[in-house]
């Protein structure tokens, strides 16, 4: 049986993460802040495993990792956070709590794993990204500079570490109506909007994720590496489609 481990797993994208992992008989290990959180969506999958801890400290992610019992095939960096606002609007500690969790958190797992992956000879990380890592968007904070920062960590952990057999890849979502953004796409107009400037006509779902999360993993993307996959029903590449000719 293939193992997993998904942080930011006890709820939203993390959490159908993974339920489809599961379903797809890998035994998953959940890495979230909250005890009875992870405990709760652990106890919903056969043979999951939950782990409380900051992904943002060394000495927290170290424990989890270690709690897990064996060092996973698979590791989705899936936890992640967003502060909205300008700028020159949000705190100082919004600013660190976004590197933090995002860029250093993703790091640190990485980190963790990587030694044990090495000594094995194989393993599989994935990165999440995002559109906005790609093409800045405003009233996000320093979300969209994090995760380009994380697609340029994904293909440095790449080339250093696909030597010993560990493939690094990133999944950048567009517009998906799950996890951090369920909220926003509540509103029926953002729904509307949204998902008629997207080339598809719709917004994602966590499953159009999840799938991918399985693909990159699978026997068929074992030569895949160092790869950014964007999941946005081709949003990110229509600006032309949006602008009159005259």
């Amino acid at each position: 049986m293939k193992t997993a481990i998904v942080t930011g797993g006890a709820a939203g994208l993390g959490a159908d993460i993974a339920k489809v992992l599961t379903d797809n008989h890998y035994r998953v290990g959940i890495i979230d802040l909250g005890t009875d959180r992870v405990e709760r969506a652990a106890a919903a999958l056969p043979g999951a495993v939950g782990i409380a801890a900051d992904v943002s400290s060394p000495e927290q992610v170290e424990a989890a990792f270690a709690a897990f019992g064996e060092v996973p095939d698979l590791l989705v960096n899936n936890a992640g956070v967003v502060r909205f606002g300008g700028l020159e609007e949000q705190s100082v500690q919004d600013y660190i709590d976004v590197l933090n969790i995002n860029l250093l958190g993703s790091c640190l797992c990485a980190r963790e794993v990587a030694p044990g992956m090495m000594s094995r000879g194989s393993g599989h990380i994935i990165n999440f990204t995002s559109i906005n890592g790609i093409h800045p968007a405003p009233g996000v904070g320093l979300y969209g500079g994090t995760k380009a920062a994380m697609a340029n960590m994904t293909q440095a952990m790449s080339i250093e570490w696909g030597p010993s057999g560990i493939r690094v890849n990133a999944i950048a979502p567009g517009f998906i109506d799950a996890g951090m953004s369920k909220p926003i796409y509540a509103d029926p107009k953002v729904r509307e909007v949204r998902g008629g400037g997207v080339p598809l006509r719709r917004l994602g779902d966590a499953n159009d994720i999840a799938q991918a999360v399985l693909f990159l993993d699978s026997e068929d993307a074992q030569y895949i590496n160092g790869h950014q996959l964007v999941i946005d029903g081709g949003v990110s590449n229509s600006v032309m489609a949006h602008l009159p000719r005259g």
